[in-house]
């Protein structure tokens, strides 16, 4: 009896054995988060997939964000939407590393997936490094270094991935998610509501939201898989790996666009009504239309020239209009060419009042710009009832 419980013990122990060193043969997946830089690129935080394999004695790192500086016209293909990013593979201890040198936080949560689905994970990152695929072409909104790991997580997993349930009401758009990664860089925040257009308006569901990598691991947080009627965590809880030791931003309101624009203002208003000769107001307005005339050539580029779908139908182009070329034009030329000054004002007076209906529409910086504009419009519109209309050009 002793020998036959010895026998059955030995073969317990042998598929035990067997058992766990299957278990230790599938590699484990892990979802990496790292919080914002300074850098324009590094705002809004980075995701990355690391996978442990214990039985090939490898530790690595898959990363949807690298881009080549040295790429031949690179600010170029950026303006037209046509950079490529691209998949890079490197250790785990290397890209710790990267960020201890930033300064930025790190977080760490393993992805509970069964060994099938972290097989065919794998799979699709193998695809994902052939060199027709290991370039992409880069969509901020849809088509990021988070989106392609929400892809590939959908994929792997199935339709056993539950999403939370949808509050349409009180989603955020993607203006605001954007921005509120900006509050302590209010001219970066300028410059993106200058150039978004009507998509960012858009409500983005708790799916779309997961294009910012810091709302994808709140996302990814929130979503159990079904496992047979039971409903497991997608993630575990995070495990910090590195503290941010980066220096807090501060930001001042007299450096801000508001307070700096309505400066620029009250300057144009006092110019305007001490200067009334035809000469010092040409130069005034030589720098001002050429300023705002580049600001409306941005607006006909990112409107018609570019692949950047969130910069369509952008309607900043209603007060950045083209009229303001051809007032720049009637400037230089000395031309009294009322009609396109006269434009311009009407475009800038209803966009005012848009502002001041819909305050929350646009950046409220922009305000003082869209009035320095209607000031000397209107002093070229040949308006008689206005005060600083100026003499007629000889």
């Amino acid at each position: 009896m002793e020998k036959l419980f010895s026998v059955f013990s030995a073969i317990v122990l042998f598929f035990s054995a067997g058992i766990y060193a299957q278990d230790r043969e599938v590699p484990e997946v892990y979802l990496l988060t790292c919080g914002p830089g300074t850098e324009t690129y590094s705002r809004w935080g980075h995701s990355a997939l690391r996978i442990v394999d214990s039985m090939e004695g490898t530790d690595r790192v898959y990363n949807w964000g690298v881009f080549d500086f040295n790429t031949p016209a690179f600010a170029w293909k950026f303006a037209r939407g046509r950079l490529e990013y691209m998949l890079g593979v490197s250790t785990y201890e290397r890209f710790i590393q990267e960020y201890f040198l930033e300064g930025r936080w790190v977080q760490s949560q393993k992805i509970n997936l069964e060994p099938r689905e972290t097989a065919e994970l794998m799979h699709l990152i193998g695809i994902n490094l052939r060199p027709e695929n290991v370039k992409y072409r880069y969509d901020f909104f849809y088509d990021d270094c988070s989106t392609r790991i929400r892809d590939l997580l959908e994929e792997a997993i199935g339709d056993s991935m539950v999403y939370p349930p949808e509050i349409f009401d009180e989603a955020p758009s993607f203006r605001f998610l954007t921005g509120k990664y900006l509050m302590t860089a209010p001219w970066l925040k300028l410059g993106i509501d200058l150039l978004m257009g009507s998509p960012g308006n858009k409500k983005a569901s708790v799916r779309d939201r997961m294009f910012l990598p810091l709302d994808m691991q709140k996302g990814l947080s929130d979503i159990v898989i079904n496992r047979n009627g039971k409903m497991i965590p997608l993630l575990q809880n995070p495990v910090t790996v590195l503290e941010k030791s980066l220096k807090t931003e501060k930001t001042s309101f007299l450096t801000s666009p508001l307070f700096v624009f309505s400066i620029l203002l009250v300057i144009v208003i006092i110019l305007s009504a001490v200067f009334r000769d035809l000469k010092s107001n040409r130069i005034i307005d030589i720098l001002l239309f050429s300023v705002f005339s580049v600001l409306a050539l941005m607006m006909i580029f990112f409107n018609f020239f570019t692949d950047h779908q969130q910069m369509r139908l952008n309607a900043n182009a209603v007060w950045l209009n083209p009229f303001i070329i051809l007032c720049l034009l009637s400037v230089i030329l000395k031309r009294n060419w009322h009609t396109w000054f006269r434009m311009v004002f009407v475009l800038n007076v209803l966009w005012f009042f848009v502002l001041l209906i819909f305050p929350h529409s646009s950046n409220t910086a922009f305000m003082p710009l869209v009035l320095v504009l209607i000031v000397r419009s209107s002093a070229r519109a040949g308006y008689p009832w206005n005060p600083l209309t100026l003499p007629e050009e000889e």
